[in-house]
């Protein structure tokens, strides 16, 4: 994460993976059937045409393959569904997955049609922040 990756005329950036137990509010709240992978990325266009983005997948360690959600309620700066990049542009947002909590690869792709496609992986490690500001009691002890 964090290093570019150019396929064909793209160029990609992970910014940051973030899981989630749900999304949205208290008045609209979405709950996974998984676990949520919110992953921040950019993407330039650095060819002479217009290029379409379609939605990414991840990999697991077993191969697995799981499509980018294609709702993103609940995800601050989707990047959204229809993602077509002019020349010389660049597109910052969210992408969504609902999946099993491990580590990934996120599968690139160069933007080329159906069977004409290359792809590029970048490793999206499993990062769980802990919250350390829980004690827990140990028998025989009282809270004070």
């Amino acid at each position: 994460m964090g290093e570019k990756v150019t396929l064909g005329p793209l160029t990609y950036s992970v910014i940051e993976a973030n899981w989630h137990s749900q999304l949205g509010d208290a008045f609209k709240i979405r709950s996974p059937q998984q676990r949520f992978l919110e992953i921040a990325l950019s993407v330039t266009n650095g060819g002479g045409s217009d290029v379409s983005v379609p939605l990414l997948a991840l990999q697991n360690s077993e191969g697995q393959t799981y499509l980018e959600s294609d709702s993103g309620d609940g995800v601050e700066n989707w990047l959204g569904l229809l993602r077509t990049i002019s020349p010389a542009q660049t597109q910052q947002g969210a992408i969504l997955f609902d999946v099993p909590l491990t580590s990934y690869k996120l599968r690139l792709t160069d933007g080329a049609g159906p069977g004409a496609e290359k792809y590029g992986f970048v490793t999206i490690p499993l990062r769980i922040d802990v919250d350390t500001g829980v004690e827990t009691p140990t028998p025989g002890s009282s809270i004070k």
